[in-house]
């Protein structure tokens, strides 16, 4: 029997000495190897994610290069006072073609860094709401460096027929000479 025990006590300590170095083994090599493994598998993915925006921009290189030049060729002017004219001329014809009436532009110059600012104009119009869907619609589609950021709608009268339009768009301007 004290053979037996002998054996049985071995036996015992060797299945908690192996179980001691799984556990060891489980903590300092399987779970940071796993970790390692997982962080470099989303290191993998972003890779590869990033290499697809980079090939997709490369094979909309000449389309976007052509939108660019598009939008470089029609800015507003650099010099302050023919943007602002420039501004002023494209709300004239946008509201004679929409039969849109302006009541006041009110300009504001913002300079956001050297290389280029902003003109920001604060526009107040009334119509009815065929000529001011018109109105914003011609705003929208010229070709001018002109970008709507606000818009708001009241009405005039009971029954919804005149409408008063407060609109704030801002035109860029590269390299401006001076700003005010």
């Amino acid at each position: 029997m004290n053979v037996d025990l002998k054996n049985r006590q071995q036996l015992l300590a060797v299945i908690a000495i192996g179980a001691i170095a799984l556990l060891a083994g489980d903590r300092l090599l399987f779970t940071p190897l796993a970790a390692r493994w997982r962080e470099r598998s989303d290191q993998v993915a972003a890779l590869r994610k990033s290499y697809a925006q980079g090939a997709q921009l490369l094979q909309r290189d000449k389309v976007l290069q052509s939108r660019w030049n598009t939008m470089l060729a029609h800015v507003l002017s650099n010099d302050v006072s023919a943007a602002g004219g420039q501004v002023y001329a494209a709300f004239d014809r946008w509201s004679q073609d929409s039969r849109v009436g302006i009541t006041s532009i009110k300009p504001q110059w913002k300079r956001a860094a050297e290389d280029y600012a902003t003109l920001e104009c604060r526009v107040e119009a009334s119509g009815g709401l065929p000529a001011l869907t018109r109105f914003l619609y011609d705003i929208e589609h010229d070709p001018m460096a002109l970008r709507i950021e606000d818009v708001g709608l009241t009405a005039r009268d009971d029954n919804g027929q005149q409408l008063s339009l407060a609109l704030q768009v801002s035109g860029l301007v590269l390299n401006p000479k001076q700003v005010p």
